[in-house]
């Protein structure tokens, strides 16, 4: 393996997934050199990103036509699709996997987003696609909803690993963690193995920024004492929330009760910095290159990955600057942004979108079905 800014990210003791996969990358040998070359350790799908891939290539039009052929309609293509993928993606990373003791070596698998307010259906879901896929080395993709937190305590509980994303605010994270550590702890009282069971929770950084930045500007233009303010803080609310979120992260990792489970085989959940949207060409590296920190993930895009590898600055800063990433969240206070409300606003335009990708995705399966009838 070379010495790149990628593989230095492991010295840090962080790890590195890839976002945005596809068959062809799947199929083609990229992403097993990516494993060998760049020690990249896990591969995250997704309904957004395999939208963009059906719809502007022929990479799927062989499976469509043939699930087609056998009565299938879009729904349950689509679903077949995505597990498919998250199965060779899993089968790719199982050496990682075993090497690293169930530590690494993940792919995910993303329930319909359409569920994220039904605890119940998302459940029912999860668990088909965890026994459809066949897969140790898999995590389960759900929204942090107040709705995904219930279904995450019961999927714990039953052994199916959980990554969950759009969490936005510190009280929704410890929500999430209480929900991940009291499943634990039930499947520890009836006597089940912990160590066979994870989770992780993905924070989707741009998104915060990108909502705030309307606010921010626009005080910025002001003629009041909150114009500097405005300034400074834009651009900044994404990072001061990750640093606050890993602030916790910490606390909950070194109480009692944790270690209670740790002792038992429990493991960590630890947390995923998205700096880029599947599929994004975004080269700025300032997300990763400020998030590089022990016991995290960084998920990444193809093209960041690139540019990370290229030029990237492999320094450990995640616990650098807290108490001023702290003060920043409480000035955004003082300039009359509701953290709760943001969080809140934030969800829900995640959920609408991801609903929109597997709306589209459906749209351009039905087209290519037909076409192959």
């Amino acid at each position: 393996m070379r010495e790149t800014p990628i593989t230095r990210l492991r010295g840090c003791g962080q790890s590195v997934w890839l976002d945005g996969i596809g068959r062809s990358m799947l199929l083609s040998g990229e992403l097993a050199a990516l494993v060998q070359e760049d020690g990249v350790s896990g591969f995250a799908s997704s309904a957004a990103s395999l939208e963009r891939l059906v719809a502007a290539g022929s990479d799927y039009d062989a499976s469509i036509a043939f699930l087609s052929r056998r009565g299938l309609g879009a729904t349950h293509i689509c679903a077949a699709l995505l597990t498919e993928d998250a199965r060779l993606a899993a089968e790719l990373l199982r050496p990682v996997y075993e090497l690293s003791k169930g530590e690494e070596g993940f792919a995910t698998l993303e329930v319909s987003p359409r569920l994220a307010r039904d605890a119940g259906a998302t459940v029912a879901e999860a668990r088909r696609l965890w026994d459809t896929a066949d897969c140790p080395n898999l995590y389960i993709r759900i929204p942090g909803t107040l709705e995904g937190v219930a279904a995450l305590r019961q999927l714990v509980r039953e052994g199916i690993s959980v990554c969950v994303t759009l969490v936005f605010s510190v009280p929704r994270y410890r929500a999430v963690a209480d929900a991940y550590l009291d499943a634990l702890a039930q499947r520890a009282a009836r006597g089940l193995p912990l160590e066979c069971v994870t989770s992780v929770v993905e924070l989707p950084l741009m998104q915060i920024d990108r909502l705030l930045e309307p606010l921010l500007s626009s005080l910025a233009r002001g003629e009041n004492a909150e114009r500097s303010l405005a300034e400074v803080l834009k651009g900044k609310a994404a990072i001061a929330l990750a640093k606050a979120l890993r602030c916790v992260n910490r606390e909950i990792h070194g109480n009692d009760r944790y270690r209670v489970l740790a002792a038992r085989g429990g493991r960590a959940q630890r947390l995923v910095w998205a700096s880029s949207g599947a599929g994004a060409g975004d080269l700025d590296l300032t997300y990763p290159e400020a998030l590089v920190g022990a016991d995290t993930v960084q998920l990444m895009a193809p093209a960041t990955l690139a540019a990370f590898r290229e030029h990237g600055a492999s320094v450990c800063r995640l616990d650098d600057g807290v108490q001023e990433a702290i003060v920043l969240l409480e000035n955004l206070c003082t300039l009359g942004v509701n953290l709760h409300h943001l969080a809140q606003e934030l969800e829900d335009e995640g959920v609408e979108r991801l609903t929109r990708h597997y709306d589209s995705l459906l749209r351009n399966i039905e087209l290519k079905r037909r076409a192959a009838l």
